[in-house]
């Protein structure tokens, strides 16, 4: 009795979309010379990559997409070229702030002892509490005081050591064997040319920077050690160009865009691959930097903002009084929206590309429909993500507003707050146009794809070769 053979795979169904069924419902259809042709091994190759990279798209999309980043990136290397700078200037220390000598230094010894006997000199307190100054006068009047022994571990005075005496009421108390750095000003008198000014922290962030870079690539892999690799550029590229560029007297903006660009194009195309996928996100992420670019210019002149609002801005005016201080407002702007805009970017062009592979029938509308029910649900989140993180960073300067007890008015108008407002405002105004953006740039990429335009090797079945994609049915 001869039992029938059923088929190893099920019927193909010309309503099933490309992904949503196995190897064949990705090739070229029946009517295909190489639809059975390539065997087992185009089966095993087209399911194993189904969630893999998007397919090529054809020969004429890759021309029209080239043209346009071609000459960009050509303009970046140029601007890269032309505005790179020999190394920051060089100026006399003032010794304010970070502008100040500093070594390594270790504390040898602390003592315990009253605040009498080193605050003799001072004026008494009265017993008034009720102020921040009548509180601190009580407690380093009968509070206990420490004084600490810190030897110098680098420089050319190595070994040698110095007292410093810790009130009570001082944030920064110190401890025997702690790691610490000290400041140095040779002008000053022999006795007070050393001082603590703050805590060496390299061991614990050294060894958080290990595990968030094992984390990584544990997880991501080769695309999370391609994000180490691309976060070091960004480092090199910010540390050597964009902020030396700056002191040297550079337009900030033109140094943040050119800057800004290269991280943009090194990091997408060095994490996500060569691709027209990858390169539709380059798109998307440029033409938000430039709204953000336009909107921000418009904004900080408009609204009389100078970026001079703190010391330590208000110290790199003194030092270098060519830096355009708005301008470099702005450009801090332009980096800080960046790394948001690349994961938006990112993730809309790569819910595009699967929305198509799962169903190939949906036509541009169709495409941008469905991408744009995704991209709402991300704009909330990273509005929000965007809003906070500035918010969080600017946080004692609110907790001093709300203890003052000044009104929301009063707050925004003061330039230190509204600096943040046109930051958050013009960053998430160009993350929310991303979404659109890069979504339309994705179907119409996608959409325009057409069999007909696309290489030989893709319809006489040599694909598998080429790494392994799996084809598109052909319509």
């Amino acid at each position: 009795m001869t039992t029938p053979q059923q088929p190893p795979f099920p019927p193909h169904d010309p309503r099933r979309g490309a992904g949503t069924g196995h190897g064949d419902g990705r090739e070229s259809g029946p009517a295909s010379p190489g639809a059975h042709g390539t065997g087992a091994g185009g089966h095993g190759h087209a399911h194993a990559h189904s969630h893999g990279p998007a397919a090529p798209v054809s020969r004429h999309l890759r021309k029209v997409i080239a043209a346009v980043l071609i000459p960009f990136a050509a303009a970046v290397l140029v601007g890269l070229a032309v505005l790179w700078p020999g190394g920051a200037p060089p100026h006399e220390r003032t010794g304010v702030g970070f502008d100040r000598q500093t070594q390594q230094g270790t504390v040898t010894k602390v003592v315990e002892l009253s605040c009498q006997s080193v605050n003799a000199s001072g004026v008494p307190p009265t017993g008034d509490t009720s102020t921040a100054e009548g509180s601190s006068a009580v407690q380093q009047a009968n509070g206990e005081c420490k004084r600490a022994t810190i030897r110098v571990d680098s420089g050319k005075d190595k070994g040698r050591t110095f007292d410093e005496i810790v009130q009570p009421d001082q944030s920064r108390q110190l401890s025997e064997g702690q790691k610490v750095v000290v400041a140095y000003e040779p002008s000053a008198p022999e006795d007070l040319q050393y001082s603590v000014t703050d805590i060496n922290r390299r061991v614990p962030m050294a060894l958080l920077a290990g595990i968030f870079a094992l984390a990584v690539v544990v997880v991501g892999r080769l695309r999370g050690l391609m994000a180490l690799i691309s976060l070091a550029v960004s480092f090199l590229l910010l540390n050597f160009f964009i902020l030396p560029a700056i002191l040297q007297g550079s337009n900030p903006l033109l140094v943040a865009v050119i800057g800004s660009s290269a991280i943009m194009l090194i990091a997408l195309y060095l994490c996500h691959g060569l691709s027209a996928r990858t390169s539709v996100a380059v798109l998307g992420t440029l033409i938000s930097l430039v709204l953000i670019g336009v909107l921000g210019s418009l904004f900080i002149g408009w609204a009389a903002l100078t970026g001079n609002t703190d010391d330590n801005t208000g110290l790199i005016h003194g030092l270098y009084p060519t830096i355009d201080m708005s301008g470099l407002l702005l450009a801090g702007v332009i980096i800080g929206s960046l790394g948001v805009l690349d994961d938006v970017t990112v993730t809309q062009t790569s819910a595009v590309w699967e929305l198509h592979e799962a169903n190939p029938t949906l036509g541009r509308r169709g495409l941008y429909r469905a991408g744009i029910r995704i991209g709402r649900d991300h704009i909330a989140s990273v509005v929000n993500t965007l809003v906070l993180a500035y918010a969080g960073a600017a946080l004692p300067l609110l907790l001093l507003f709300s203890i003052a007890q000044s009104g929301v008015g009063t707050v925004a108008n003061s330039e230190l707050v509204a600096e943040e407002i046109v930051r958050t405002l013009v960053g998430s105004i160009g993350l929310v146009a991303s979404v659109p953006v890069t979504t339309a740039l994705a179907a119409l990429v996608v959409s325009a794809d057409r069999p007909a335009d696309r290489p030989a090797a893709q319809t006489t079945g040599a694909a598998p070769a080429r790494g392994g994609r799996g084809r598109r049915r052909k319509r």
